[in-house]
């Protein structure tokens, strides 16, 4: 075997281990959630946030080049054995793959993934979380068009800021700061919050930001139109405090952005809750929707040409093949719908206004 029996074993009782407790959400929640995970995240963050780059990204890059160089010399070594020989190297290549992916799969779990399978924010909100009807969605849409015509004047002085990326996430780390004040849960401490390496490649393989469970930063795409990064920098860091689901780190980065009071964080959340809202209710009721667009204020209706525009210009065909294949990752993480669990935020943020009120929103 490529490893000895002994290692086989011990990774096979962690991969096994972590299998078992994934079934029990409260366990994850009280064991994991609120236990374990904030302590290995908060040592991350103290350990790596205060370098200016991503150190996660570097490696990601070096384990693809390391990979590749691998392959390339596995191919050449392969051509070069005879026939049995082949066969051997293969099945000892294949074994050395397994091996190193039980391991991969076991340090992904403890560091971070264990969280898709935790209660959650909803009950950590006591929500009611059910389906809601298009009537309780239009209010919801009307609620946010009420805010974005509040800020979206003001935002515009703003927004130009966060291109100092200081001020992004310095800002982004004073949300929760402010946010914690009325929700316990989104206690955050040592920031870790960086642009990425890869935000060039980010505009053509669709990513605007994303975390990394094995060094515990949170990278946000800084190339993309700036009235959108806000909100993802906050979508990012509820990651990093363990809202694994898309829909949940969402509505963590809701919470905390609508807590600033930087008009272009206001906007911002606004801005993304919208387009989600929006996507929502034309599935539902086209003709609603339409109405319901010719009251967006046109500085919304400008900005959302530009994103658009901002898509357009790097679309290419390996955009729907990389979208696609991270579809079906969340569907593996309890996430069934796969890229339109982004869109369900809409239902924390209906649950949270028939608790607290539309004008809560």
């Amino acid at each position: 075997m490529y490893k000895r029996p002994k290692s086989w074993l011990i990774v096979l009782a962690l991969a096994l281990f972590v299998r078992i407790w994934a079934f029990f959400p409260a366990l994850v929640e009280r064991g994991y959630s609120d236990g374990l995970y904030p302590v290995i995240s908060r040592m991350q963050r103290a350990l790596l946030g205060w370098i200016p780059f991503s150190i996660g990204d570097v490696l990601y890059g070096a384990a693809v080049l390391y990979l590749l160089a691998k392959l390339v010399r596995g191919i050449r070594a392969s051509f070069r054995k005879k026939a049995g020989g082949v066969k051997a190297f293969w099945w000892k290549s294949l074994q050395r793959v397994i091996y190193w992916c039980l391991w991969i799969y076991v340090s992904f779990n403890l560091l971070w993934g264990l969280n898709y399978n935790r209660e959650g924010i909803a009950r950590q909100l006591q929500l009611e979380m059910k389906p809601y009807s298009t009537g309780e969605l239009e209010m919801a849409v009307h609620q946010i068009i009420h805010r974005l015509d509040e800020t979206h004047a003001a935002a515009l002085r703003d927004r130009e800021s966060f291109r100092r990326k200081s001020l992004l996430f310095d800002e982004s780390f004073r949300c929760y700061q402010s946010a914690e004040a009325y929700y316990p849960f989104l206690h955050y401490r040592t920031a870790s919050v960086k642009p990425s390496v890869f935000s060039y490649l980010g505009d053509y393989l669709g990513f605007t930001g994303y975390y990394n469970p094995f060094s515990g930063e949170a990278q946000v795409n800084t190339t993309v139109p700036p009235f959108v990064q806000p909100f993802t920098t906050c979508h990012e860091m509820g990651h990093q405090l363990g809202y694994a689901k898309e829909n949940e780190a969402n509505f963590a980065g809701y919470l905390s952005a609508k807590s600033s009071a930087d008009t272009g964080f206001l906007y911002s959340v606004y801005f993304d809750l919208y387009v989600y809202g929006m996507r929502d209710l034309y599935r539902r009721d086209s003709l609603v929707a339409k109405a319901i667009k010719k009251q967006v204020p046109p500085q919304v209706k400008k900005d959302l040409a530009e994103l658009r525009a901002f898509y357009d210009r790097y679309q290419n065909p390996f955009e729907p093949l990389i979208t696609g294949l991270y579809g079906q990752y969340l569907r593996a993480n309890q996430q069934p719908s796969g890229m339109q669990s982004y869109n369900e935020v809409m239902a924390f943020l209906i649950a949270y206004g028939k608790k607290y009120g539309w004008e809560a929103l």
